[in-house]
């Protein structure tokens, strides 16, 4: 381990510590919690974080340097200062106590977390047998007030722990933005702030240092984290990924769904990968044992040691070795849906569903200026129940906006709606075209026979409806020209979708998976033209009779599964819901 020692200055942005007191972040002043939307990790789930990475008081720690990025009310550092005064104390008490006044590097940006915390740890330390001119000297030494992402490090550190920030690129001032994506590379698309706050903590990583992190996992799959996976895949070992998801890791319930990631500036390997659901102390110490312990080839009952997971800005898969091999292997012999001939898309989002969306039979418009509209709640028996509902389509046939002129109750209609109608964002873009839906309404869809899909399922719910009505937003769709959706129906339905949804969508909750359009594109199924005919009959046949069993057997010959390969299918067709 080396000693570099960060003797840089932290930069300060006021503007983001005013954005971060409005909205939601794990570091508060103990005083008052709420009022930055606070985020507490649990004390038994820090211990068990440091113990991943290695930072224990058995190691000469006072040699070691470790960074906390963004220490808040200090549960990271309070475990980390504990363990570092032990192990000083253990080793190397001859030493003064300044020798230890580079060993932990707290970086705070907003003020009364930092002042609070800063007292905490003064009496920390004193009661550490600590004097108080010596404890405020660590204190002052250790802690810095500034912005992270504009600190100014002249060394690197041997750990880094935490729980980065949950910010929105939104929520972040224009001016900051820029400075931001003019040093990180990995601010893409609608990365969180938590993305740029990994990609500095890796870089200031030594050459055998480590980082253990809490965050959410949705960076691990979703398009924006693509530039942060390939930094990693291309220069890092991903050492370790728990799932924690089922657990309540903070002290307070938070929507994101967390997940402890452990990543060493090291030559790429097996990632080895668990699931914690058990949080009390005798749980975690036994998890982070079966972690690190675990070795290439040597099984754990509670670790699975897979390959390949860290693959360019690919999304992580992050289930079994199995589930992975078998992925791979499809993604190998097959084209992606798409490529085979099926196109996947989204229902209508109109922007003002209570104007655009009412009973059909009372919608006194134009014949042929509504639509038949389907919704999630009309496929929940696995079957198309319409409720009645109908589309207002403002669009004609070649994707314009109608006359409105040659539409006198169509205008009517519109125009008794008009004030809620013209103050959505897109109307305002463009007032000329008020009336038009956000989404383009393309007629013919309603006429086309689909397959359509819910998007928050545990189970994939694929319903057949053969060309009546218009989805709406909450309905993702497919369509093919050259596949039969009847069979292609029962081939998804036996366990295929969710392999590859489960594989690449970030989980919520409940262990339900986002059916979006990009995890349902990551599908990849024959070409239609290649499917023995006898298969194909097999496929239609178990879909019409819906006989869950025959749609799995045939699906098996479909892609030539192995014994092993039909277990794995089968339990990912049971699972869900």
């Amino acid at each position: 381990m080396g000693k570099a020692i960060p003797s840089g200055k932290p930069g300060k942005s006021d503007q983001l510590c005013n954005c971060l007191t409005k909205t939601s972040r794990q570091a508060a002043p103990a005083s008052d919690p709420d009022q930055l939307g606070a985020v507490f990790t649990r004390r038994e789930v820090v211990d068990f974080i440091l113990d991943l990475v290695g930072y224990s008081s058995a190691q000469r720690l006072h040699e070691m340097t470790l960074l906390e990025p963004s220490f808040g009310s200090g549960e990271f550092l309070f475990a980390a200062v504990d363990r570092l005064i032990t192990a000083w104390q253990q080793h190397a008490a001859h030493l003064p106590s300044s020798a230890l006044e580079n060993c932990i590097r707290g970086v705070e940006i907003d003020s009364s977390s930092h002042e609070v915390t800063r007292s905490r740890l003064v009496d920390l330390l004193c009661s550490r047998a600590l004097s108080i001119s010596e404890s405020e000297h660590l204190a002052k030494q250790w802690l810095w007030h500034g912005d992270f992402l504009l600190t100014a490090f002249c060394g690197c550190f041997d750990f880094v722990v935490g729980n980065p920030p949950y910010v929105r690129q939104e929520r972040i001032p224009p001016a900051l933005l820029r400075q931001y994506k003019d040093r990180y590379q990995t601010i893409f698309d609608r990365a969180d702030l938590y993305v740029p706050f990994i990609e500095q903590s890796l870089n200031l990583l030594s050459q055998a240092g480590t980082l253990g992190f809490i965050c959410a996992n949705r960076w691990t799959k979703n398009r924006y984290g693509g530039p942060l996976r390939q930094m990693i895949a291309e220069k890092y070992h991903l050492k370790i990924h728990v799932d924690i998801g089922d657990t309540q890791p903070f002290h307070s319930h938070v929507t994101a769904y967390p997940a402890i990631t452990v990543i060493t500036r090291a030559k790429p390997g097996p990632t080895r990968i668990a699931c914690l659901r058990d949080i009390s102390k005798d749980g975690l110490s036994g998890l982070a044992e079966a972690l690190v312990s675990a070795e290439d080839g040597v099984p754990r009952k509670t670790v699975e040691l897979v390959s390949g997971v860290a693959d360019g800005d690919s999304p992580w898969i992050l289930g079994s070795r199995d589930q992975l091999a078998l992925v791979r292997r499809l993604e190998r012999d097959f084209p992606s849906l798409e490529e085979a001939g099926c196109k996947v898309g989204i229902g209508v989002a109109t922007g003002a569903d209570r104007h655009f969306i009412a009973p059909y039979d009372q919608l006194d418009i134009e014949e042929d200026r509504k639509l038949p509209l389907v919704m999630t709640g009309d496929i929940r028996s696995g079957t198309v129940r319409w409720a009645g509902l109908g589309l207002v389509n403002p669009f004609s046939d070649d994707g314009n906006l109608v006359d409105l002129d040659c539409y006198p109750c169509l205008r009517r209609y519109l125009e008794s709606n008009r004030n809620e109608i013209a103050r959505r964002h897109i109307a305002r873009k463009t007032p000329s075209k008020w009336y038009r839906t956000i989404d383009r309404i393309h007629p013919e869809l309603s006429r086309t026979p689909k397959l359509l899909i819910p998007d928050i399922k545990g189970a994939a719910h694929i319903v057949y409806e053969q060309g009546k009505f218009y989805p709406h937003h909450n309905l993702y769709f497919i369509v093919s020209a050259s596949w039969d959706l009847r069979a292609l129906q029962a081939a998804l339905l036996s366990g295929i979708a969710r392999l590859f949804v489960a594989a690449y969508s970030t989980r919520m909750r409940g262990g339900y998976l986002r059916h979006q359009a990009q995890y349902l594109r990551r599908i990849h199924v024959p070409h239609w033209r290649g499917v023995p005919a006898d298969i194909k009959d097999e496929l239609v046949a178990a879909a019409v009779t819906e006989d869950r069993r025959a749609q799995f057997d045939a699906t098996c010959r479909l892609y030539d599964l192995s014994a092993q390969e039909r277990r794995l299918l089968d339990s990912q067709r049971n699972q869900g819901g």
